[in-house]
């Protein structure tokens, strides 16, 4: 059993580095993104999109790149090296399985990189951030996975509120990520609703559709950005309700208390992050502070939502109800 929870704790050490590195990547990979209609453009957001009325540029290497070779690289070798600490002499579950899910995404995620270039592909850009999102997440439950010895009980049934919670938050993440990948962010600059517009048109459906080639940035008004950034913050708004009421009733317990927290915390900085970046016109490290925020707290929704399957799994009562006992 010693040599179980050496390995246990090496791989807990591993994984850390990696979700920090993972974290790196993402917030540099915005800026990457971001840097031809951002970074390297002196009137943001006014020239943001302008990359879509040209061809793809010929990549350079400049230091926001560099650090994106580096720490992508780092996390790569990291994510090879845990698998192997996994799997050798004899596999240790659940943290092999998910450190070989998160090898496999670090490499299809490499793979989509040959169309990362082009920036009228909005699905790949999609898919590059929810990938990004997907590292850091995958990465925190391999730590999360060597808490417990593996033959630990099996996790308890979750709340109906937690399920919607999670759901609405990970729904409102999709949407902000298809936003900025079809360069939607300039069609609503006004709070809480989008010029006057309260609801999607039956024409802003459309922006849903993966399979369009953007040939221009959708123009303020638009009915398809419109439509993205109010189902955007409507469901933004469901997960800071629902999600708010299961931390605060996981804040009672002492076993979840500091997720609790962490959470609560996150809920309030993204949501006022993201209300700070329209109206602030589309300030351009708000947006990359936006995102960064964003994947902590899909990391600290999902080291609470353990917590509390644990707890009622090992307890055997609901965990959101201290009076069940």
């Amino acid at each position: 059993m010693g040599a179980v929870d050496g390995r246990l704790r090496h791989i807990r050490l591993i994984a850390l580095c990696l979700t920090g590195l993972t974290l790196i990547v993402v917030v540099v990979s915005a800026c990457m993104r971001l840097e031809d209609a951002g970074l390297g453009c002196a009137d943001w957001p006014k020239c943001y999109a302008q990359m879509l009325s040209r061809e793809p540029q010929v990549l350079h290497f400049g230091l926001v790149r560099i650090l994106h070779r580096i720490s992508a690289s780092a996390s790569l070798f990291l994510a090879c090296f845990r698998v192997w600490r996994c799997l050798r002499p004899q596999p240790i579950q659940p943290a092999c399985t998910q450190a070989l899910l998160l090898l496999m995404l670090m490499l299809l995620l490499a793979v989509l990189g040959f169309w990362s270039s082009d920036p009228r592909l909005s699905l790949v850009g999609f898919l590059n951030i929810m990938g990004g999102l997907g590292l850091v997440n995958l990465s925190l439950r391999v730590v999360l996975s060597t808490d417990r010895p593996p033959e630990m009980g099996k996790a308890g049934p979750e709340s109906v509120i937690l399920r919607l919670g999670v759901v609405s938050l990970s729904l409102a993440v999709m949407l902000g990520a298809w936003m900025g990948a079809s360069y939607a962010a300039l069609a609503c600059s006004t709070l809480p609703g989008c010029n006057g517009v309260w609801w999607p048109s039956a024409a802003g459906w459309e922006a849903l559709n993966p399979w369009v080639r953007l040939t221009a940035a959708p123009m303020p008004d638009d009915a398809g950005g419109v439509a993205l950034h109010l189902l955007h913050r409507y469901l933004a708004l469901a997960a800071v309700l629902l999600l708010g009421v299961v931390s605060l009733q996981a804040f009672r317990q002492g076993e979840t208390r500091a997720a609790a927290s962490v959470v609560l915390i996150l809920l309030l900085v993204v949501f006022g992050l993201g209300g700070l970046t329209v109206s602030s016109g589309l300030n351009l490290w708000l947006v990359v502070s936006h995102g960064a925020s964003t994947a902590v707290l899909l990391a600290a929704v999902v080291t609470l939502q353990r917590q509390l399957r644990s707890r009622q799994g090992h307890d055997g009562y609901p965990a959101l109800n201290p009076d069940a006992r």
